[in-house]
């Protein structure tokens, strides 16, 4: 018996995004988890982080109903989206953190092509972006981060 999609969630999230064509470019590194050393790459897109929080998933279960044969499960995947360059135009930044968002939003919907991945492919029974909070940064250049939060609800 399974005691959570979470797993399952996380590994299809990322598998999505990693086969979606606007998210796969040379300059956009997918980050499973916390932020690796190397900050060459200029885009960046996290699942399961976020700056400033330690928590990777927040999850709740409860009985969907008389019986306890099963659970309903809600759950947030916290995520992070920056774009940085050394210029300090922040308006480029702002725009292109907000495409990249936009990128995994389109990657969320279903699509003749991709009919389950609203689904996260089968493991949950639906997820949609909910939340996002933007951040600018001049700092030897310009920086806009993008906390977001895919939001999932599931039957295990």
């Amino acid at each position: 018996m399974m005691t959570s999609r979470v797993p399952a969630a996380v590994d299809a999230l990322l598998a999505i995004l990693r086969a979606t064509p606007a998210l796969t470019a040379d300059d956009l590194l997918i980050v499973d988890g916390p932020p690796v050393v190397n900050y060459t790459q200029r885009r960046r897109l996290y699942v399961g982080w976020q700056p400033s929080a330690e928590i990777a998933v927040s999850l709740e279960q409860a009985f969907n109903s008389a019986g306890a044969r099963t659970r309903d499960e809600a759950f947030e995947i916290p995520c992070y989206a920056e774009a940085r360059s050394g210029d300090t135009t922040m308006k480029d930044r702002r725009d292109e953190v907000f495409a990249l968002v936009a990128q995994v939003e389109t990657a969320l919907r279903a699509t003749n092509a991709a009919p389950t991945a609203p689904t996260l492919n089968g493991t949950v029974m639906w997820a949609h972006l909910t939340a996002g909070d933007l951040t600018q940064v001049q700092d030897q250049g310009s920086l806009a981060g993008l906390a977001f939060t895919v939001t999932c609800q599931a039957r295990i």
